[in-house]
């Protein structure tokens, strides 16, 4: 009788220990994200990269040690070139878009000028209120405390968005010499009985999961260098940054290319003259996004996003109010690895049936 009412009670006290249990993980992914994002990136990247190590192993006989530390270089100095190419163009063009937009929208129409004339009211006015305000010295020092304030926290985010990038690097080139024997002795602690099982579910997960993102990197890519080529072609200006936006846009299923296009007619409105050039920017990089989206890549590996696209939004969502605009571009990968072990493990395959198309 003892047994019978312990196992109702272990039951009823099942379901409420597993839901403090998976907001006990939210919460840490959430607090620790400045240590569990570079982990993940490290992650996503090692099973990017590790088909190129294993390869060259097994066919050349190159050190895994010489190999990664090869491909780590390569990899931080396109991170390099890419970013101080970018940056100048992007920075000229943040300070000239909101005149540019201000012009599309309003030209030289009399609700600009009335704007206008508002805004040198507005400027009067707060003229007048720091003459005033000259004699009290705690007003301006609060003012001063905030500036700094404003600036210490630009320079922690990035100080610490480095020493994120740093730290997922180092980890990468390590979990590219040595990952494959943690997953080997993590499998020689199960049972021998589930020991082939697990292995061939890792190893099946490990290649498809960097089937695809190899595959979604290189057509991201290769849409980059065409939208770039495209927006040069044109005379659009800064056609380097317009190509790295619609490369990563990519990684974000429907909204990225949504906002992409929508920029991409917003920068061609306010930098060309005529109707028809600025239709080729937007209409050209859809045109390619489809046709790459639907044809190519299916017909390259085969693997498709067989998510519902409900899921795929509400993951966009999650992944970056947890983690930013990171988590954002990384949602598609990270709802790739999820969806590639529920469907390799037998006992999850409701869970993955559910979020299917």
């Amino acid at each position: 009788m003892d047994n019978d009412n312990e196992q109702p009670a272990r039951s009823d006290l099942a379901t409420p220990l597993n839901g403090l249990f998976a907001l006990g993980i939210l919460y840490t992914l959430y607090v620790a994200h400045q240590i569990v994002l570079p982990i993940v990136l490290a992650v996503l990247t090692s099973l990017l990269l590790f088909p190129l190590v294993k390869k060259a192993y097994d066919k050349a006989g190159i050190p895994r040690a010489l190999s990664s530390l090869v491909l780590m270089i390569v990899v931080i100095a396109g991170l390099a070139g890419v970013g101080a190419a970018v940056a100048t163009p992007a920075l000229e063009w943040a300070q000239q878009a909101p005149q540019g937009i201000s012009r599309l929208l309003m030209g030289e129409s009399g609700i600009k000028n009335q704007i206008d004339k508002v805004n040198e009211s507005a400027k009067k006015v707060e003229e007048s209120m720091d003459e005033l305000s000259k004699d009290e010295k705690t007003t301006t020092n609060t003012v001063v405390l905030k500036t700094d304030s404003w600036r210490n926290q630009l320079l922690t985010k990035a100080r610490n968005g480095a020493a994120g990038l740093a730290l997922a690097l180092a980890l990468t080139y390590f979990l590219l010499v040595g990952g494959d024997r943690i997953i080997l002795n993590f499998v020689r602690q199960l049972p021998k009985r589930q020991r082939r099982n697990v292995l061939q579910i890792a190893r099946d997960s490990q290649q498809q999961i960097a089937q695809y993102l190899a595959v979604l990197s290189l057509s991201n890519l290769l849409v980059g260098i065409t939208t770039g080529l495209i927006c040069w072609a044109v005379g659009l200006p800064d056609p380097a940054v317009w190509g790295l936006v619609a490369g990563l846009a990519r990684f974000i299923p429907y909204l990225g290319v949504i906002l992409t296009i929508i920029l991409l007619a917003v920068v061609s409105a306010t930098s060309l003259d005529t109707l028809w050039t600025m239709a080729i920017a937007p209409l050209g990089y859809l045109a390619l996004t489809s046709t790459v989206g639907f044809f190519i890549e299916p017909w390259i590996h085969g693997f498709r996003m067989a998510i519902n696209p409900v899921v795929i939004f509400v993951s966009i969502f999650f992944w970056g109010w947890l983690w930013g605009p990171v988590g954002v571009l990384l949602a598609v990968p990270l709802m790739t690895i999820i969806q590639v072990v529920l469907k390799q493990i037998p006992k999850l395959q409701p869970i993955y049936r559910v979020i299917a198309r």
